[in-house]
């Protein structure tokens, strides 16, 4: 047999094995990683693939953000709202990203009813910590000729606590970030709680803008935050422990939080630096929220990190601040006594039993 004719004909066999091999093989598709995987962890090429319902196998802020407005616009922000609780529930890992997502919706709601304030809140609204509550206030006060005035309608004749804060989110967002004037907005409630309540709000938007507003997040003080805590030590006394509590937010999300889980334990050192003003014990317990908002699904870990706190004072508040969080995000009796039980490390345990009352209103 001639070399060419030879050659020409084992290529031709080679690929008829091919196309056997290929017809009887049974292919078995790559399994998505599972919503246990640690929150924020960074998943492999191809893991969002959509599952048999068409939803991805694993929810990002992008992906969950534009399910929901679409179905917001095809019905209204009750069903998004529905679909938000529920996929928050079946897939902790989403509150992560929840709370901003609900701002949007309140944002668009309000726009879609035409300012129609009570309409707006006819829909429930307390999941991922009312954030559509807040969204919905803030787009409310943006379009207010007098915010003064307004912020102290917004929430009568109920004055209840999540709008309050909400009217707090509103003040720091209508100021473009002026910390003095979203201040001043808040004292015109009068009554120290509700002042201290609006302060949540101005400094948890403060230290977490909302993803669209380029703006707001270009005047974030990340540059002296990480060396003081700025601009917490200069805040009127009202005003300090919230600010304190939230300051971590911005730290945390400022180091890459998701792909570096050892930044919690540095951001336990650094809450340290707030000793001088006072702040430290605030400053661990919002550590302590973040680290449970954003670790849902592994509760136990999220409270091995508070017990790497060199002091039991800061282990015990970042425990405040676990159980802070969780009772907010599951408002049932039962939620403090569950989270306390999944905690292994003894100490954290029992701090985590004593706080079983902390069950307010931060977020």
């Amino acid at each position: 047999m001639k070399p060419r004719f030879f050659a020409i004909v084992t290529a031709v066999l080679i690929g008829l094995l091919g196309i056997g091999a290929a017809a009887v093989t049974q292919w078995v598709p790559v399994a998505a990683p599972t919503a246990g995987r640690a929150a924020g962890a960074v998943w492999p090429a191809g893991a969002a693939s959509a599952s048999p319902t068409g939803d991805p196998a694993v929810w990002t802020r992008s992906t969950l953000r534009n399910k929901l407005m679409a179905e917001m616009q095809a019905a209204d922000p009750g069903v998004a709202l529905a679909d938000l609780d529920k996929i928050t529930k079946e897939k902790p890992y989403t509150v992560r990203f929840c709370h901003p997502i609900a701002h949007e919706l309140g944002h668009a709601a309000v726009k879609r009813y035409n300012h129609d304030f009570q309409k707006v809140l006819s829909f429930p609204h307390d999941t991922c910590a009312a954030g559509y509550l807040h969204g919905a206030v803030e787009e409310m006060l943006a379009g207010s000729s007098d915010p003064t005035h307004d912020l102290l309608k917004l929430c009568e004749p109920q004055m209840s606590g999540p709008c309050v804060h909400g009217v707090g989110h509103g003040t720091i967002y209508v100021t473009n970030q002026d910390v003095p004037k979203a201040r001043d907005l808040c004292s015109e409630f009068g009554s120290d709680s509700r002042i201290i309540t609006c302060s949540e709000g101005l400094f948890m938007q403060l230290f977490s803008p909302d993803e669209e507003d380029e703006k707001a997040k270009s005047l974030v003080p990340l540059d002296k935050l990480s060396a003081d805590l700025y601009p917490c030590p200069q805040q009127p006394a009202l005003f300090q422990s919230a600010c304190f509590f939230y300051a971590p937010t911005l730290y945390l999300s400022s180091h890459d939080y998701p792909n570096h889980p050892e930044i919690y334990g540095q951001a336990l050192k650094w809450c340290l630096n707030a000793q001088a003003g006072g702040g430290a014990n605030d400053c661990s317990r919002g550590l302590g929220s973040r680290l449970m908002k954003y670790n849902l699904d592994r509760e136990d870990w999220a409270g091995q990190q508070c017990a790497t706190a060199a002091d039991g004072w800061q282990r015990k508040a970042c425990t405040e601040g676990l159980v802070s969080y969780y009772t907010v995000n599951y408002t049932d009796a039962g939620a403090a006594g569950r989270l306390c039980a999944k905690l292994t490390t003894e100490e954290i345990a029992r701090y985590c039993r004593s706080a079983a009352h902390l069950s307010g209103s931060l977020d």
